[in-house]
């Protein structure tokens, strides 16, 4: 079963650099996606729909600034944490990185362990989980680090797609999740599942969110999905 590791693109030319950015966001869990040039990286964030970009300025072809311009002017990725590298020191050079919608923008050379940093404060942010935040809404606590999710003063019995799902929900409360999207986030893209898998789940989850006596937070949207609240 996939784990919900989260996944960023590497969108660098250089293959040693890639490939070394690669390995240093492997070893701390990530799932990554590599694309050598700005037309590749595109195709890429639309199949793939990472979790968090890190963008070098200087590629050949299409600019990493008009790559981070196309990315934030669509709706489905503006909210998708983008990292520039450049090297590129100069303030005008930065300034003009994070008006065009960067949500970061690190200097070359960087030391891996500022870049490990500042990619993990990108996801607190948008995949709290990942990085072993704790989820709160409403009276359920979510504890990622130690797998556990409480309702009240109540833990609950919840099976490993269920958790993951309460956490994928937790993680964006009120937005509507379909069910293809939550095939791809809980249970990962390489896995065949039919969708009707997905609402014997949300069942099971409902089931135990209120097996203490709770509301049912998890909410049906005719056509579209499930939300929470």
């Amino acid at each position: 079963m996939a784990e919900m590791q989260p996944s960023v693109l590497v969108v660098e030319d250089e293959p040693a650099q890639r490939e070394v950015l690669a390995y240093n966001l492997e070893s701390e869990g990530f799932r990554v996606i590599k694309a050598a040039d700005g037309n590749e990286a595109l195709l890429l964030i639309e199949e793939e729909n990472p979790d968090l970009i890190l963008l070098d300025w200087m590629l050949p072809g299409t600019s990493g600034i008009e790559i981070c311009r196309q990315i934030k002017v669509k709706p489905a990725f503006r909210m998708t944490p983008v990292i520039m590298l450049s090297a590129r020191s100069e303030e005008v050079d930065k300034v003009r990185g994070l008006e065009i919608g960067a949500d970061d923008y690190i200097v070359k050379p960087y030391s891996v362990v500022e870049l490990l940093a500042r990619v993990k404060a990108q996801l607190r942010r948008t995949r709290p989980a990942s990085v072993g935040e704790r989820l709160t809404y409403a009276d359920i606590l979510l504890d990622a680090e130690s797998h556990k999710v409480f309702r009240g003063q109540h833990e609950l019995k919840l099976g490993p797609t269920e958790f993951r799902l309460l956490t994928t929900f937790m993680e964006k409360p009120g937005r509507v999740w379909g069910r293809e999207q939550l095939l791809d986030r809980v249970w990962g893209r390489d896995i065949y599942v039919d969708t009707r898998t997905v609402d014997v789940h949300i069942g099971r989850l409902r089931k135990a969110l209120s097996s203490q006596g709770g509301d049912d937070p998890i909410r049906t949207v005719r056509g579209a999905g499930y939300a929470l609240g």
